[in-house]
């Protein structure tokens, strides 16, 4: 995995932006010419910048947070920032999980994307999206409610279930118990004669 990754803001359209907190300084946010930052940490406080509006959601990235909850306050925002003439970065503490959860969100109501082509996008612009699970099944329930239809589902795995998209990548894992934490590893190659 490329750790510089974690790092850099990641152009998701020409006004919306995607990265972890590691990435939010006042120069970078000045060279991409945002206006206004949404920041979906619990610890990490807004940047203070003249001219920078922040707003701050305080949620975990655990699959039981809500954070559906705020996906048309969020979606509503980036588009009338986008209206204005300004640009959006959403950032979480990695921007993997609840970040670009936002930034689907924000795809499916304002670009009418399904929710697999929002995924692949924002996967395609910065390659360790990975939502959890919980705000996948939140993802799947507000693309039926916005889009009538859903282009994702879930299905089983060996690590329980999954969003569909993620059944190439979760293939060749297997799940490793740990005494503090679950860890995912993948599968020794089969034994072949």
């Amino acid at each position: 995995m490329d750790l510089a990754m974690f790092s850099q803001i990641a152009p998701i359209t020409d006004h919306l932006f995607l990265s972890s907190a590691a990435a939010v300084k006042s120069d970078r946010i000045r060279s991409f010419g945002i206006t206004h930052v949404i920041n979906l940490t619990l610890e990490i406080p807004n940047l203070n910048l003249p001219n920078l509006e922040c707003i701050q959601i305080h949620i975990e990235d655990a699959p039981h947070a809500r954070l559906s909850a705020y996906f048309d306050r969020c979606a509503d925002k980036i588009n009338h920032v986008h209206m204005r003439g300004g640009r959006t970065l959403v950032h979480c503490v990695a921007g993997v999980s609840r970040s670009a959860t936002i930034c689907m969100a924000y795809l499916m109501k304002y670009q009418r994307m399904p929710l697999d082509q929002a995924y692949y996008h924002c996967k395609k612009r910065r390659p360790v999206v990975h939502p959890n699970v919980g705000f996948w099944r939140q993802l799947i329930e507000y693309e039926r409610r916005i889009l009538g239809r859903n282009s994702v589902k879930m299905v089983s795995s060996s690590m329980g279930m999954i969003p569909e998209v993620y059944q190439e990548e979760f293939r060749n894992m297997v799940y490793v118990p740990s005494s503090h934490r679950n860890h995912y590893r993948p599968s020794p190659a089969p034994f072949r004669y």
